[in-house]
């Protein structure tokens, strides 16, 4: 390996650790900012949390919480396990935690091969994960092996543009940038295609603009085993 090789790594390293830390960072800032830029143009996130939440019991298993903007919709009788990939992100969820005297059970794992047994889980939540996880048909294949027969994955997740678009064109082009520098985040990821081929047995969702440059394009919705 050449000088140049070396040097090349370690600024890679250096600029992918940069752009997790960052992004963390802008999460834990800026989420309280997202549901209010939201609310304005679809009748409010904070409903559509409280709709899509409203009927949640037994295990409930979240993908990557990080700064875990859902916790206030949580009903408080539920087991809930939360599975990420770094401990550092749950420095900001702890403190939210002991807030709301919730009990949670936080695991280091992998999106890919969730830490649960198979059919074990009541539902399984994605809130703006399946836009940066490392294979996307991956991680729903997890989700169906940990969900019980009939169990419900619910989740809130980025689309990209339509195939052609301009703004697709655009996404397709920043994407490589935004990978560094947004820990991981595909903007041109077709989420809901990858939703309608993993195996669920029914899907409803609905779309929702979320009015955010580039990333504007939402859905929210359940899909059943």
């Amino acid at each position: 390996m050449t000088v140049n090789q070396i040097i090349g790594d370690s600024q890679n390293k250096i600029a992918a650790n940069f752009g997790k830390c960052f992004f963390d960072w802008m999460m834990a800032q800026s989420s309280t900012t997202y549901d209010k830029v939201v609310s304005n143009f679809y009748h409010g996130l904070r409903l559509h949390k409280l709709s899509l939440f409203v009927n949640l019991q037994g295990i409930v298993l979240e993908i990557v919480p990080g700064t875990d903007a859902n916790l206030p919709y949580y009903p408080k009788d539920i087991h809930r396990i939360g599975i990420g990939t770094k401990l550092q992100t749950y420095s900001y969820l702890q403190k939210q935690v002991e807030k709301l005297g919730l009990n949670i059970d936080l695991r280091i794992g992998n999106s890919e091969w969730l830490d649960a047994e198979d059919n074990s889980i009541d539902t399984v939540v994605s809130n703006l994960v399946l836009c940066s996880v490392p294979n996307i048909d991956y991680t729903l294949q997890a989700v169906l092996r940990v969900l019980k027969p009939g169990g419900r994955f619910l989740f809130i997740e980025y689309v990209a543009a339509p195939q052609g678009t301009l703004l697709r064109k655009f996404q397709s082009k920043i994407s490589p940038i935004w990978k560094v520098m947004g820990n991981g985040f595909h903007p041109d990821r077709e989420t809901l295609i990858a939703l309608e081929n993993a195996g669920f047995a029914g899907i409803h969702y609905e779309r929702f603009d979320a009015q955010l440059p580039i990333i504007n394009s939402h859905i929210i919705g359940v899909a059943t085993k």
